[in-house]
């Protein structure tokens, strides 16, 4: 006779989380980063923390200006934020997950990838590339928010043409569209579909100008995921 589940032994949707450091200039947006944790504890996920094992350039957050000579490991940075609970990226594959997030912050445009400083010729972490791949070739949802799309669109652009917002910057998006991806504007308390490749996208801090902003963008996209979970 069949064992009857209870509501104890129901598997959790585990959904990953990219992590680029800590901190808006050089890492994570913060604000972002946990938002987006609460909103997917308390949609019921179990969240797998992985960043990038390398070395990060340095911002000293009370004048904006770049530390000479100093480092800063983005993993150990990452766990800041995570209290410790994070893998290194190069362990986590898509059969590991159920959903991917990546939350913006220079350093997901610095550290996840070079567009910060290359644009549209930018290279994206080769570990960071090969998940993204994976998730979208096991049609698996990806969310991402702020200035992370514009590493999606790096991506998966050839190849998949997906459709993402940054929000309404026009360099920007024009910066994401010569890369191959279809840019939709879209205001911050809102959000981007990609039906077909189960992309979602929000502009968060792109547009937000307060940290209430940020979170329902953030918060809907997360919904967003969870939805396309459940399908």
């Amino acid at each position: 006779m069949a064992k009857a589940i209870t509501d104890q032994e129901v598997i959790m949707a585990k959904v990953g989380v990219i992590f680029s450091g800590c901190g808006v200039y050089d890492g994570s947006e913060i604000h972002e980063a946990v938002i987006t944790l609460l909103a997917l504890n308390r949609a019921g996920a179990e969240v797998v923390n992985m960043a990038p094992d390398m070395e990060q350039a340095v911002v000293n957050h009370l004048t904006g200006e770049t530390v000479e000579g100093a480092s800063r490991n983005v993993l150990e940075e990452s766990a800041r934020i995570v209290r410790g609970e994070i893998s290194d990226i190069a362990t986590v594959s898509a059969a590991d997950l159920d959903a991917l997030f990546i939350p913006g912050g220079f350093g997901a445009a610095k550290n996840l990838c070079d567009f910060a400083f290359k644009g549209p010729d930018c290279e994206v972490h080769p570990e960071v590339a090969r998940l993204i791949r994976e998730i979208v070739a096991a049609k698996k949802p990806l969310a991402a928010v702020c200035i992370a799309p514009a590493l999606v669109a790096k991506v998966l652009g050839t190849d998949n043409g997906p459709q993402v917002t940054i929000g309404t910057d026009e360099d920007t998006a024009g910066a994401v569209s010569s890369m191959g991806a279809t840019h939709v504007s879209c205001p911050v308390n809102e959000f981007v579909i990609d039906k077909e490749n189960k992309i979602i996208t929000s502009p968060a801090y792109m547009l937000a100008s307060s940290i209430s902003e940020a979170a329902e963008g953030i918060e809907k996209t997360v919904d967003a995921l969870m939805e396309m979970l459940a399908k």
